[in-house]
This record gives structure tokens, C-alpha cells and sequence, in this order.
């Protein structure tokens, strides 16, 4: 795949005393190369820092040695592919991942936001609208561990989240979310026993104006439920309200 690039295009990087300061530390992973070189330009002229792996099991190597705050991932690849590789994340990391795939069909968008993915961006894609949504993923990100509230944590039933560490537990058991799962449930739980639309929870979590994110939202719940409930099908904390939207229990 060809992704057209500008016939120049400026690097530019803050400095501060002769030395680089980079935003954060992006890992572009996709078995083609030119991609990766593509992807790599565009986001170090955001003053990304860029750190490239061409295979699954490479990019996992790198995120045991580096300190990476978002992840662009191809699902196609040698060796290790982006499915396997996102599973492998997940049981270490909760960062934000980009699924690249040349794959449109609302069912390998679903199958990846199943696996753990943030966000999907199909093949062939416009540069800019990558980085927009890693600005958007970043900033999500960031903002979880920034944000200051005044009561901190919330508890119904045997349900906690911690949002000062960061942290869910059930029954005194740490559960791990991505950080859009951990979004969804903090806002729910905020304000439990009270009814969200999914256009309302969307927009609470992506920050973003809803539009046809009745799937995308039904996913994040589905995993955020086998995470936390015993009985997904017949959850105790996290339940629909038929024809309006889903709310936390109470208790």
C-alpha cells in the first residue's frame, strides 16, 4: 500500500538546551516498511518520538525495554500477527493500540476492538486522520492519569474504582482495563443507579460526537463485563436498560 506524502515536508522538534524533547514515545509496528517510514514522518513532524518493529514478537520485545505510550499495530504480519500480539499485550500492559488493517468489514473492526484494540484505522488511510487519532488516544490516556477530583473513589456492591491509583477491583481483586474501558466504567460508576444512553457514554469516553457508535459501544461494554462480572449474561453490576442505555447497579 502507497500512502502519498507531501513533496517536502519540514522534521521539527522542541529543544531545550541542545537537547530533543518529544511528546511521547509512539511504536509503529507493520511488516511493510514503507508504512512504517510514511507513519514515522508524519509523526515525528508532530514531535513524536518513534521507536519501528516490522513483526509481533519484535514489538513486544520493545515494549519490555521501552517506555511506550501508544501503540500503532498491524493485524497482518510474519511471525507474530496483530491478533495474537494485542493478546500478549494486554496481559502486561494498559496502553492505547491502534489497529492498522487492510481488512473494512464491521466484523474485523469488532473482532479487534474484541482483543483489546482503542481504536481501528483502515487500509488505505489518510496521514492525517492517523494522527488525529493518536492525539485523541494520547490525550485520553494522558488525562487518566492527570485528573483531579475530589472524591476519588467509588464503591456499590463489592464493585471499586480507584481513580487516584488508577485501579478497579472486584471483591478486593485488581482487575485491568484498557483506558477506555477504565473511562466507561469511572463514568458509570460516578453516577450509579442512574440510566447513560450510548450516545451519552460515547461521548463521556471518546470525547468525540456520536455517530453510528451503537457497535463500538456495545463491544467496550461486552469486555468490560467479562472482566468484572462473574456471569457476563447476567451481570450484577453492569446492565442494559432495554431501548436506553446501560447503568451501574446501585447497591
Amino acid at each position: 500500500m502507497n500512502i502519498k506524502l507531501p513533496r517536502t515536508i519540514a522534521i521539527s522538534t522542541r529543544r531545550k538546551k541542545g537537547a530533543v524533547v518529544a511528546i511521547s514515545r509512539i511504536l509503529v509496528c507493520d511488516d511493510d516498511r514503507e508504512i512504517v517510514d510514511a507513519i514515522r514522518i508524519y509523526l515525528r513532524h508532530e514531535n513524536y518520538d518513534v521507536v519501528c518493529a516490522y513483526n509481533g514478537q519484535d514489538a513486544l520485545c520493545i515494549l519490555e525495554q521501552e517506555n511506550i505510550q501508544l501503540v500503532i499495530l498491524d493485524v497482518m504480519m510474519p511471525y507474530l500477527d496483530g491478533i495474537r500480539a494485542i493478546v500478549k499485550l494486554r496481559e502486561k500492559h494498559n496502553l492505547p493500540v491502534i489497529f492498522l488493517s487492510a481488512k473494512s468489514e464491521d466484523s474485523d473492526k469488532v473482532l479487534g476492538l474484541n482483543f483489546g484494540a482503542d481504536d481501528y484505522v483502515t487500509k488505505p488511510f489518510n496521514p492525517l486522520e492517523l494522527l488525529a487519532r493518536v492525539r485523541a488516544q494520547l490525550r485520553r490516556f494522558t488525562s487518566l492519569g492527570s485528573e483531579v477530583c475530589g472524591r476519588s473513589v467509588w464503591q456499590t456492591g463489592g464493585l471499586t474504582v480507584d481513580d487516584e491509583r488508577k485501579e478497579v477491583m472486584v471483591d478486593g481483586e485488581v482487575i485491568k482495563l484498557t483506558p477506555v474501558e477504565y473511562k466507561i466504567l469511572k463514568y458509570l460508576c460516578e453516577n450509579a443507579g442512574r440510566v447513560f444512553t450510548i450516545e451519552q457514554i460515547y461521548e463521556a469516553a471518546w470525547n468525540e460526537v456520536p455517530l453510528n457508535v451503537a457497535n463500538t459501544v456495545a463491544v467496550h461494554i461486552r469486555r468490560i463485563r467479562e472482566k468484572i462480572e462473574i456471569n457476563p449474561k447476567e451481570p450484577k453490576f453492569l446492565k442494559v436498560v432495554w431501548g436506553i442505555g446501560y447503568k451501574v447497579e446501585k447497591y
